[in-house]
């Protein structure tokens, strides 16, 4: 996990902005937290590859995982994946395309139109919980292949459900990611993950650091399944409510930081990552390693 506490320095605070401007709003009720594996596990848990059992989810490292997965051949990786897409395509430490292609079965199979988009040619879905309002984690540009990572965490009302939904360019999480991208360059691949049960508009649950911790130990593990496939040090952004899981993971290190971003020509709460703002720069410059 240091690696997370390493780069956690760059931007994850520098982000954070009292949420709400205009004064409080009741937020939906509470909200529950969506942890431990996906459905499906126990199934999972019960079958085998290479006549091996298969790794628990709940219990075994990112790191076990990428050393099992790794032990096996290609129809012992492949099989799994056919037979339980939804626990493959949020394996940590499972090898980056199969949990591309985990995950497009297992939007498929949900039925559920809102997440039809999630399967469109081209998608590169690194994460898909279809409980509660749905999580989901997507990747900009060639993981496998980047210099750098970059992993956007965004704040309220952000869900699987919300993300494909029309938004104001450069806000939401895939917006956000976009934007981040496209300043930082190719060689830089950045995550979209709404990967936690986010609050849902500004009442009690955005007041409180209960969701938080949930998404910390989500972010954290997640995380760690970037370094145990060989990916580069992820750096994290944490907006709003975001900024907090991303603060709360850094307990899961031992060691963490923080940097100061320009902010003075950023017109309101979701404007750090318009482009041409000092803001987005001083970001791409953190994500590609640069900022001092």
């Amino acid at each position: 996990m240091r690696r997370f506490g390493r780069t956690l320095a760059t931007a994850a605070l520098a982000v954070a902005v009292v949420a709400g401007t205009a004064g409080w709003a009741a937020g939906d009720g509470v909200q529950a937290a969506v942890t431990g594996p996906p459905p499906g596990a126990s199934a999972w848990r019960a079958d085998s590859a290479s006549g091996r059992p298969l790794p628990d989810p709940a219990t075994a490292s990112a790191y076990e995982v990428a050393r099992f997965l790794a032990g096996l051949d290609e129809a012992g990786r492949r099989g799994p994946v056919r037979r339980h897409p939804l626990v493959v395509g949020n394996l940590d430490g499972a090898p980056v395309a199969l949990r591309y292609e985990a995950n497009r079965l297992a939007v498929a199979a949900s039925g559920r139109a809102r997440f039809a988009s999630l399967a469109a040619p081209g998608r590169q879905v690194l994460a898909f919980d279809p409980r509660g309002r749905g999580q989901v984690a997507e990747v900009f540009e060639d993981l496998e292949r980047a210099a750098h990572v970059a992993v956007v965490v965004p704040g309220s009302d952000d869900d699987a459900t919300s993300y494909g939904a029309g938004r104001a360019p450069h806000t939401g999480p895939a917006g956000m990611a976009r934007s981040l991208h496209a300043a930082a360059g190719g060689e830089t691949a950045v995550v979209a993950w709404t990967g936690y049960s986010t609050p849902v508009g500004v009442g009690l649950d955005a007041a409180t650091g209960r969701l938080a911790e949930a998404g910390a130990v989500r972010l954290a593990r997640f995380t760690a399944g970037l370094d145990a496939v060989g990916a580069p040090d992820p750096v994290p952004f944490g907006h709003s409510y975001g900024s907090v899981v991303c603060g709360l993971a850094a307990r899961h290190t031992d060691a963490f930081g923080a940097g100061t971003v320009p902010a003075s020509d950023v017109q309101g709460h979701t404007g750090y990552f318009v482009p041409g703002t000092r803001s987005l720069a001083a970001f791409a410059a953190f994500a590609k390693g640069e900022a001092q």
